[in-house]
C-alpha cells in the first residue's frame, strides 16, 4: 500500500485520496453473456494528501493516471476502491448533483482546452459559476472584472474568447476558476498547448493563486513541475513518488 506524504503543514488536507483504485470496462458488452468484459486500472491502491496552500504537480507518462487522479480530486468521478474526501465530505456514495455542488463549492478547474463560451465576453466567462450562487449582476461583473485585472487581462475584460490569444483565454479560464474563491485549483495540462513565453505566463499566474489555496496541476512540462513544492509521480497507474 502507498503511504501518503506528510502534510507540509499543521493545517489538516483539503483533499485526501486512500488506498484509491479505479477500474475502467473496456469495450462494448459482449454478446456472449457469459464472458466478462475486460477492465482496465487506471489507478491502484494510491494514497495523497493536498494541503492548503502548496502548489502540487502531478508527473507521469500518458496512461500513467494523472487524468483520473485530477478527477478524482475534484470529484468529477468516484474510485472503484478506496475514499476521496473533498473538504471534509466523502465523495462515495454522493449523488452526482451532491458532487457538482461540492465542486461548485470547493474547487476551480482549468482544462487544457480553455471550454469558454464563444458568444460572450471574457468577463461575462469569468463571472458564470456566480450564477448558480445567484449573486447579483453588478457583483458578478465587479468580481470577473478584479480577477481579470489579476490575470493581466484589465483591457480584454469585453473581448470575446475569439478576439483572444491560447494564453489569454487561458488566463480567463484561470479567473473563472478561481471567481468562487475555491479551496483547491485543479489544472490538467494547463500549458500544454502554449508557447513557451505565454507557458511562463500560465505557470505565474497559478503560482500566485497558489498562497490562498492548494493548486494541483498534472503535466508533461518540466517548467511547470520545477515551481511547484513537490511532485506526485506515477507510472501504470501506481504511485512512485511523492516529494
Amino acid at each position: 500500500m502507498a503511504q501518503a506524504a506528510q502534510p507540509p503543514s499543521d493545517q489538516p488536507p483539503v483533499v485526501t485520496c486512500r488506498d484509491v483504485t479505479r477500474q475502467y470496462i473496456r469495450g462494448s458488452k459482449s454478446k456472449f453473456a457469459n464472458q466478462p468484459r475486460p477492465t482496465v486500472t487506471a489507478l491502484d491502491s494510491v494514497s495523497v494528501d493536498i494541503c492548503p496552500g502548496e502548489f502540487v504537480g502531478i508527473a507521469g507518462p500518458s496512461g500513467s493516471g494523472k487524468s483520473t487522479l485530477l478527477h478524482l480530486l475534484a470529484g468529477l468521478d468516484t474510485p472503484t476502491d478506496g475514499d476521496v474526501t473533498l473538504a471534509g465530505t466523502s465523495t462515495i456514495g454522493l449523488s452526482e448533483q451532491r458532487r457538482a455542488r461540492l465542486r461548485l463549492e470547493h474547487v476551480g478547474i482549468v482544462f487544457q482546452h480553455f471550454y469558454l463560451l464563444p458568444s460572450i465576453s471574457a468577463r461575462a466567462n469569468v463571472a458564470l459559476p456566480l450564477v448558480e450562487y445567484g449573486i447579483g449582476r453588478s457583483t458578478r461583473r465587479e468580481k470577473a472584472t478584479a480577477l481579470l485585472d489579476q490575470v493581466g487581462l484589465e483591457d480584454r475584460t469585453t473581448h470575446k474568447p475569439g478576439e483572444l490569444s491560447g494564453g489569454e483565454q487561458q488566463r480567463v479560464a484561470i479567473a473563472r476558476a478561481l471567481v468562487t474563491d475555491p479551496e483547491v485549483l485543479i489544472a490538467d495540462e494547463p500549458t500544454g498547448e502554449l508557447d513557451t513565453e505565454t507557458g511562463e505566463q500560465i505557470i505565474n499566474a497559478l503560482s500566485a493563486s497558489s498562497s490562498d489555496r492548494a493548486v494541483v496541476v498534472a503535466s508533461h512540462d518540466e517548467r511547470v513541475l520545477e515551481r511547484t513544492d513537490r511532485v506526485i509521480r506515477l507510472h501504470d497507474g501506481r504511485l512512485v513518488s511523492d516529494g
